[in-house]
């Protein structure tokens, strides 16, 4: 492990990264096994670029209002 700033990098070989064909940028997800790293999907938008295509679209979610006040975020529906 390679010491950045307050963190910690880890070195993969180059011969790995031919390997499983990384490039510049790796998704890292945590598991309950471990560390899972996997190729970045380069056809995954950001939030950025979904909340902007959204608007472009001109979608409606007005009725997201109504979901946000159903209360499950309290425990669930009362009977």
């Amino acid at each position: 492990m390679a010491p950045i700033g307050d963190s910690r990098g880890v070195r993969i070989p180059k011969a790995l990264l031919q390997k499983y064909g990384f490039s510049d940028s790796l998704a890292l997800e945590e598991t309950d096994q471990g560390i899972l790293l996997r190729k970045k999907r380069e056809d995954k938008l950001s939030w950025e670029q979904t909340f902007r295509a959204m608007a472009k679209q001109g979608e409606d979610w007005t009725d997201l209002d109504a979901a946000l006040l159903d209360g499950l975020e309290e425990g669930g529906v009362e009977s």
